[in-house]
């Protein structure tokens, strides 16, 4: 049994008080509770394992096993691969059975959760299931916040459950309204009351819903303050370390955006040096590197995209793109791809004319397109036009070639979709650089349109 006091991760001070005898169990709860808020699924899971471990009653860390196994913002039911889910289906219906079997005699709002849970297994493995599914979890957790609306875990966990069921889908991106059916503005009133508690300056779970509910609406700003407060909450929490970034970005904040994602990668590199990459945390690894590079890129800070890109694909092993279940590669190639996007950015021709393609043109087909793209740019850029019409065609194809499953950097965008507005893109740089400036602009006002057009 591990020793609790040699955990080497940083996670705040985050507490709360669960019906349990064992000290060391009430710790690991409380750090698979921050996992979870963190989007750290696999280590949240292994934390309330522990705390199962030291106490064997403890009816909270069998719900907390369920919850983090379950789907969340990131991961609806429908990416859940098959043999995955019915694996993970299984756990959780064992996590459920023992958080009610201990469920007597705790407290109510603890008897709230575990009986709140119990619905969140679809009863089919159809979109359908998926969706009754979603929609009787956040009937149930509502439920559960009127009888405490003043906790502020009830209100994450409501809010939560709301949002998934319109995930990444909250607002109309043209309008900045709801999107219909969208509970977005329930969502809102019930984190915007839980940010007055007088203890939402330490909760790292109302904060990080808050950004992701507020950055597609037409005011993403007023999230700043509390994204502020998130910064160094849990300092070994790359995820949640990063998740302030989502608003600099938008409003121009390129630096400090840099900031924030270079100390989540370096969180985010301590926990892979104990546990290495074979896990679906990578996916939010690769996202901190991402985010950083894309930072860099508008800062015009090549160097610090470079390095940032070197020390991604270190962490991007083929093993690792090879695992089937979850489909790896389907998550994660992509971002093999991001060289080429700073290359570009840079106008680094030579680089990009130089770029060898990887031996594993399937299971790197997107990496496979974008080099094609980006040499097709890196020619038209330095006259070679017959040159960069053949990879022009060479980009059409293997765009052709991407899977449906396979999932953008810019989740949750599909990469063939996303590389249509590159193909555009190229278009009106050739037509650009042949002189036909009509033909270009239009390309190029088409690629503006598929880019709008993306979530």
């Amino acid at each position: 049994m591990r020793d609790p006091t040699s955990y080497q991760y940083n996670l705040g001070s985050f507490y709360r008080k669960i019906t349990t005898s064992s000290p060391n169990a009430q710790t690991w709860f409380d750090r698979g509770f921050v996992w979870s808020y963190a989007f750290n699924h696999e280590e949240s899971a292994r934390c309330f394992e522990r705390a199962i471990d030291e106490d064997p009653g403890c009816a909270m860390a069998y719900w907390g096993l369920a919850f983090a196994l379950g789907p969340n913002y990131n991961k609806p039911w429908d990416l859940f691969d098959e043999k995955e889910l019915k694996a993970t289906l299984r756990r959780i219906n064992e996590a459920n059975q023992k958080a009610k079997q201990y469920a007597a005699g705790k407290t109510e709002s603890e008897r709230a959760l575990i009986d709140a849970i119990q619905v969140r297994v679809p009863k089919g493995l159809d979109e359908a299931a998926f969706r009754a599914c979603n929609e009787e979890y956040a009937q149930a957790m509502e439920d559960v916040y009127r009888r405490f609306p003043d906790d502020l875990d009830i209100a994450s966990l409501f809010a939560d459950s709301l949002m998934n069921l319109s995930a990444w889908d909250l607002w109309d991106l043209k309008t900045g309204e709801p999107t219909p059916g969208a509970r977005s503005p329930e969502a809102k009133i019930i984190l915007e009351r839980a940010l007055q508690h007088d203890s939402a300056h330490k909760h790292p779970g109302v904060p990080h819903l808050y950004i992701h509910l507020m950055e597609m609406s037409k005011t993403p700003e007023v999230a700043l303050v509390c994204a502020d407060r998130l910064r160094k909450l849990t300092p070994d929490s790359g995820h949640l370390t990063h998740m302030p970034s989502h608003l600099d970005i938008l409003v121009g904040d390129y630096r400090r955006a840099i900031d924030s994602n270079a100390d989540a990668c370096l969180a985010d590199e301590k926990y892979v040096a104990e546990y290495g990459t074979q896990n679906f945390y990578s996916f939010y690894m690769m996202h901190n590197y991402h985010s950083l590079i894309y930072a860099a890129m508008f800062a015009g800070q090549s160097q610090v995209a470079l390095d940032a890109v070197d020390r991604m694909e270190a962490s991007l092993p083929v093993s690792l793109l090879r695992v089937e279940s979850p489909p790896m590669a389907d998550w994660l190639e992509n971002f093999a791809s991001v060289r080429i996007h700073v290359l570009v950015r840079f106008g680094r021709w030579k680089d990009l004319i130089g770029l060898v393609m990887p031996q594993d043109t399937s299971l790197h087909c997107v990496t496979t397109a974008m080099i094609h793209y980006g040499r097709g740019v890196a020619y038209a850029a330095t006259g070679e036009i017959e040159k960069a019409q053949e990879e022009r065609a060479a980009l059409g194809a293997a765009v052709e070639r991407i899977p449906e499953s396979r999932i953008c950097g810019d989740f949750p965008n599909k990469s063939n979709v996303v590389l249509k507005v590159g193909i555009a893109m190229l278009d009106g740089e050739i037509e650009y650089r042949k002189s036909n400036y009509d033909a270009a602009f239009k390309y190029l006002e088409t690629a503006i349109e598929r880019d709008d057009a993306l979530t």
